[in-house]
């Protein structure tokens, strides 16, 4: 389905039209599936939590999102990225705690976002140095948090947070750099 047609129907689901919410939800969970399935195909194979109870704990926050007024299908994945990751994080956190520190959870930042290599980075850390980004600058944090975690393109980053496509991509390649440095040693 079309952007422009999810945008619209997100917009009528917004207003309160629960038909609208009814032809959306297959299409949100479909994409919040794919989104899940790959940041999980990135997570050691002894990772607990599997992409069908991402997506439900996702899809449940996010329809419980009751004064959402939702811009457009950037703005959608854009949150849905943000809660992602905050399962993500939290799940890694429980696990770090139950098993002491050992074996802390491993996400690899892919090629498909354009990042060098296959570098595999503790989600913990990654999330931890996303705080830290954001207090130094919190587009660039925002821009990782699209293009990693909501799965989005340059172009959709752009245009959810109404920046043009090459500061978009200026941040990306400067964020990307910063949080390589600092989870990385010697990178």
């Amino acid at each position: 389905m079309p952007s422009r047609e999810i945008t619209t129907l997100l917009h009528q689901w917004s207003g309160g039209d629960s038909i609208a919410g009814d032809e959306l939800a297959p299409l949100i969970y479909s994409e919040l599936h794919k989104l899940a399935h790959r940041h999980l195909r990135r997570e050691k194979a002894n990772h607990t939590l599997q992409s069908t109870a991402l997506v439900n704990e996702a899809y449940l926050r996010l329809v419980d999102q009751k004064r959402a007024q939702w811009q457009d299908r950037a703005h959608f994945f854009a949150i849905s990225g943000q809660i992602i990751r905050r399962i993500l994080v939290d799940h890694a956190r429980a696990s770090h705690r139950e098993k002491r520190g050992a074996g802390a959870t491993v996400l690899a930042l892919d090629e498909e976002r354009d990042l060098p290599g296959q570098r595999s980075l503790d989600l913990i850390a990654l999330d931890d140095a996303l705080t830290d980004l954001k207090k130094l600058n919190p587009q660039q944090s925002q821009v990782v948090e699209l293009r990693f975690f909501a799965g989005l393109s340059i172009e959709e980053t752009a245009e959810a947070l109404h920046l043009s496509k090459a500061t978009v991509n200026r941040y990306w390649v400067t964020a990307r750099a910063w949080l390589l440095r600092e989870l990385i040693p010697g990178a």
